[in-house]
């Protein structure tokens, strides 16, 4: 078993896919006309499927940026990058962080379009792809 996607609720298809393809994300397809609306499908270079579903109601009915969901964390190969590209795009990124301390990965955060809270992290040399049982020591 996986966690297949979030699927994340947005005004502007459009200025979406700007502020995801400057973090590197690509379209995978498209499912016009759901019950949800119109679904945009996503991934990362080094992801061979879905890993991101952006939703568009076509009707322009507004919407509240929920509290149960309260980022998406994203793993980037550079953070100075990452922040450039973002940045380029119009949006603001954070400054850059070391919260592990001066061994521990760098990040920062910036907001999509629609608020919602992308955390991006650049994990330091020999770390493995993702969190696990070794960064929870005890």
């Amino acid at each position: 078993m996986r966690t297949l996607h979030p699927g994340l609720r947005v005004s502007d298809p459009q200025a979406s896919l700007r502020f995801y393809r400057a973090l590197g994300y690509t379209v995978v397809g498209t499912v016009p006309g759901t019950e949800l609306g119109d679904l945009t499908l996503l991934r990362l270079p080094d992801d061979e499927f879905a890993a991101l579903e952006l939703v568009h109601d076509p009707s322009g009915r507004a919407f509240e940026v929920g509290r149960g969901l309260t980022h998406l964390a994203v793993q980037v190969d550079s953070i100075d990058a990452a922040v450039a590209a973002l940045s380029a795009a119009g949006a603001s990124p954070s400054a850059v962080q070391r919260p592990g301390g001066p061994d521990g990965p760098r990040t920062s955060w910036a907001a999509d379009p629609d608020g919602h809270r992308i955390e991006l992290t650049e994990w330091p040399a020999g770390h493995a792809a993702g969190l696990g049982p070794s960064d929870f020591p005890g």
